[in-house]
């Protein structure tokens, strides 16, 4: 069998792709880009977010003074503390405030932190609002923002409206009478000086004008620069960290696990009540009829022989049921209840099993079931004459189970969205699985073929 591990796989949870830089442009892009970036949307929007996040971060600073200053004051009285908490949650409330104006305004939406945990009573309460990460991650965040909103955002205003001031300065010089006295007591008609160097005539306004226009044209660039570290600085902070991003993760494969437990527990009820239970109930009204034919003093010998043979059967359908609970096999170990499937398909299968470390057996029935399933799908979708099975070790803790087809591929769909990838029939549900116990699961089905599915799964499970 030819090594997996180094062929290209693709993962089923795909972030978003990173979209392609556009071919190098040339000096007549960029002027134009230059010329036509002070009027775009975007230019206003940013500035606008300036403008709001000067005035909350003057907010901000209120609340974090009063909010904290008056509820330690207030917690000689024992109200403080209550009153702290909520001052803490309530930075949940400012995350969010910021993460509307980052999506609506800076074209930047970030997804959202964990909800917060409500622990029962009032000291579950105060205890969760005191150690909720969220809350202060965005207590932080207003903290570092009143510094870079209020102070650099003040600065990025006010050489906004300098700017612009100086690009409409003949306007003013023309029709009001600014003057400035020299050391010497000289009036002269001039908006501004520097030094000894006063604009007081047509041709020095006019080159002023033109360097205010210029730095007009250079401003979208600062305002873009200071929101861009505004963006940063939220996508820090009021998004979900690495470990609310596992957590999430882990519970909605624990969710998955559950539907699919409960889903086998109906399955098997119904596979034990529509076919077992008639069975047997079928076995129990002909040993009547032979007791009845027995009493009477005739021949049951017909009767018995149909129970006998309805017994086997029902003892068939019992094992066929238990093997889909937990395989026989695997009593023995992964490697023999994969040889057993390999034997059972339909298709060619080389395996080829390397554990040095027996997993656990959770971990042993999700591979079994998950290399069966994949059987299965290559037997009725690819078209293959060939499959290949390994089970080798990934890493120290953990091993990873590769199934590989020469079949026709197509595993992978195109998505709704463009350059996205969805996978096809019951993949998803094994992605679960594998989520279920901190795993993952990578595809490769190009159009044609050939399919590598791998799995790595923990060896002693989730902890």
């Amino acid at each position: 069998m030819s090594d997996t591990s180094a062929l290209p796989t693709i993962v089923l949870d795909m972030p978003d792709p990173e979209p392609v830089p556009p071919p190098h442009s040339g000096s007549g892009d960029v002027l134009r880009t230059f010329l036509v970036t002070p009027f775009r949307a975007r230019t206003w929007k940013e500035f606008a977010y300036l403008i709001i996040a000067f005035g909350l971060g003057c907010i901000a600073v209120a609340y974090l003074f009063l909010g904290f200053g008056g509820s330690l004051y207030a917690s000689i009285v024992l109200i403080g503390i209550p009153l702290l908490a909520c001052v803490i949650l309530g930075g949940r409330v400012w995350g969010r405030i910021y993460r509307v104006l980052c999506s609506v305004l800076l074209d930047s939406p970030l997804p959202e932190p964990p909800p917060f945990t409500f622990r029962p009573g009032v000291w579950g309460w105060l205890r969760g609002a005191f150690t909720d990460r969220t809350s202060w991650r965005a207590l932080l965040f207003l903290v570092i923002q009143a510094v870079h909103g209020m102070v650099i955002g003040y600065v990025t205003l006010m050489v906004v409206l300098m700017t612009g001031f100086i690009a409409l300065s003949p306007i003013p010089w023309a029709l009001g009478d600014p003057t400035n006295v020299d050391e010497n007591g000289v009036e002269h008609h001039s908006l501004m000086q520097f030094g000894d160097f006063y604009v007081d005539t047509w041709p020095r306004t006019l080159a002023l004008s033109a360097v205010g226009i210029i730095g007009c044209f250079l401003l979208p660039w600062l305002i873009r620069a200071v929101c861009h570290l505004h963006r940063l600085l939220a996508l820090w902070l009021l998004t979900p960290t690495e470990r609310d991003r596992r957590m999430a993760e882990l519970q909605e494969s624990r969710r998955a696990a559950v539907e699919d437990s409960t889903a086998t527990l109906r399955r098997l009820e119904r596979d034990l009540h529509d076919g077992t239970q008639a069975r047997l109930v079928s076995i129990a009204m002909m040993l009547g009829r032979a007791e009845e034919r027995l009493a009477s003093g005739g021949d049951a010998g017909e009767l018995i022989a149909q129970a006998r043979a309805g017994s086997k059967e029902a003892l068939t359908e019992l094992r066929e049921l238990v093997r889909g609970i937990h395989p026989p096999a695997l009593e023995l170990g992964l490697e023999p209840a994969l040889e057993t499937l390999a034997a059972r398909c339909a298709v060619p299968v080389e395996l080829r099993v390397l554990l040095p470390v027996r997993p656990s057996p959770a971990i042993e029935a999700i591979a079994y079931f998950s290399v069966a399933e994949l059987l299965t799908n290559v037997v009725k979708h690819a078209g293959a004459n060939r499959i290949w099975v390994a089970v080798l070790p990934s890493g120290a803790d953990a091993l990873m189970v590769s199934v590989r087809d020469n079949g026709q591929g197509g595993a992978l769909q195109p998505a709704e969205r463009p350059g996205e990838t969805t996978v096809a029939g019951g993949l998803s549900g094994l992605a679960a699985r594998a989520r279920s116990v901190d795993g993952t699961l990578h595809v490769d089905s190009p159009a044609g073929g050939p399919t590598v599915i791998t799995m790595v799964l923990p060896i002693a499970g989730p902890e």
